[in-house]
């Protein structure tokens, strides 16, 4: 059924998954590249003490990506973290010994020659794609799925790449952009993992590490729950372990939170037997950035191992989180969200407000002495539909 919430418990598995790779050694690593990178100035950590008296909570913390790199979302972390490591390889150096300004440099550039990218995508993991490969004097090709908003087409575009919006959904453009891939010998640059392609959703994994770092880095005290929206599970897997592995046998309750129309990661967590389990179809949610049917198999892994619960929820939460980010409560300061950003933030506004989710509130754990972190992956980048549901009033609330 549509519009509700599900929520299944992970089961406790004897042997866990490695995640050496996403270590807080690795993430400091990963940081230091980034680092490198001219416009490269840690996204804040707000506080919001108003908000969380509010709903119930002790305290609430956010990260605010929408001032990464200039682009308003912290997708460009995965994807410049990956093409780096690409290049470095190709160079016969590792990624630790190089920086921005020696990738982007003429020698670079003559040394490897032309080198495109390719990459599916809704807007936020595309724009980085093609911003990075611009920045370091190369090409990039986007494929993106049917119903993608056109300002993030465009702003696709003005990075240099070309681009266009298919007639598919997201998992067919990933398939088409693997085959043109294939086919022309371009570098297809996703997050999502199968057999045989590893490496660059690994790097993209770990790039997105940079943002977990600086939020432990900033968090003023360790948080008893991180709350982590989902597509194909790649950045849900990274916040994860990188959490599990600084917090260890002290890691936080830690929740995925997915659309009802593509709750691929929930599924396979319900199924519980072993294999993933995919949403085909249009997933026409709101929550474009989460529109993802087929789990990434490296992010599944470390959230099978490391997080505690999955969550689908109805449309209707991510825009309340809008909403809230938007006009919080007190003297908080407001954060722009968008749909993607705002829903696992909006997911646990409606359980705290919502008597008839009184049972998930418990079984969550959920009370005044809860410390919450959320991450607000993106800004508007859709600015025609945040307007419409934050002014308009689209998706107001599913409440019966």
């Amino acid at each position: 059924m549509a519009d509700e919430f599900k929520l299944v418990k992970i089961k406790e598995i004897p042997e866990k998954y490695n995640i050496s790779f996403l270590s807080e050694k690795e993430a400091e690593k990963v940081q230091k590249f980034h680092a490198s990178f001219p416009v490269y100035d840690k996204t804040p950590l707000a506080s919001f003490p108003d908000t969380a008296k509010a709903l119930g909570l002790g305290d609430i913390f956010v990260k605010d990506e929408s001032y990464r790199f200039g682009l308003n979302a912290f997708k460009v972390l995965g994807g410049s973290y990956a093409i780096g490591n690409y290049m470095a390889k190709k160079l016969g150096e590792d990624i630790s010994r190089l920086t921005f300004e020696q990738l982007a440099s003429d020698e670079t550039r003559e040394q490897l020659g032309e080198i495109i990218f390719v990459t599916a995508t809704d807007g936020n993991h595309g724009r980085g794609v093609a911003w990075t490969a611009r920045q370091l004097k190369q090409r990039a090709v986007v494929y993106m799925p049917k119903g993608s908003a056109l300002e993030r087409l465009h702003n696709i575009q003005a990075e240099g790449a070309e681009a266009e919006i298919t007639d598919m959904n997201y998992d067919q453009a990933v398939r088409l952009a693997n085959k043109q891939a294939a086919d022309k010998g371009w570098v297809m640059v996703q997050d999502t993992a199968w057999e045989g392609y590893e490496n660059i959703p690994t790097w993209i994994m770990q790039g997105y590490g940079t943002m977990g770092f600086e939020a432990y880095k900033q968090l003023s005290k360790p948080p008893t729950h991180i709350f982590l929206q989902a597509g194909v599970g790649s950045m849900a897997g990274a916040v994860t372990g990188f959490f599990a592995n600084v917090y260890k046998e002290n890691k936080p309750l830690i929740t995925i939170v997915e659309p009802n129309k593509a709750d691929c990661l929930f599924r396979t967590a319900k199924a519980d037997d072993g294999k993933l389990h995919f949403v085909t179809g249009d997933m026409d949610t709101i929550m474009a950035g989460l529109a993802c049917g087929e789990p990434c198999s490296i992010g599944w892994n470390v959230l099978r191992s490391y997080a505690d619960y999955f969550i689908s929820c109805p449309d209707y939460t991510a825009a309340k989180g809008m909403r809230i980010l938007g006009n919080p409560a007190g003297q908080d300061k407001k954060i722009i969200s968008g749909e993607s950003g705002a829903s696992a933030f909006g997911c646990v506004a409606e359980i705290m407000t919502n008597p008839k989710l009184e049972h998930l509130k418990k079984e969550l754990k959920l009370d005044e002495n809860s410390t919450v972190l959320f991450f607000s992956t993106e800004g508007d980048t859709d600015k025609e539909n945040y307007k419409a549901i934050v002014w308009d009033g689209a998706y107001f609330s599913g409440r019966r």
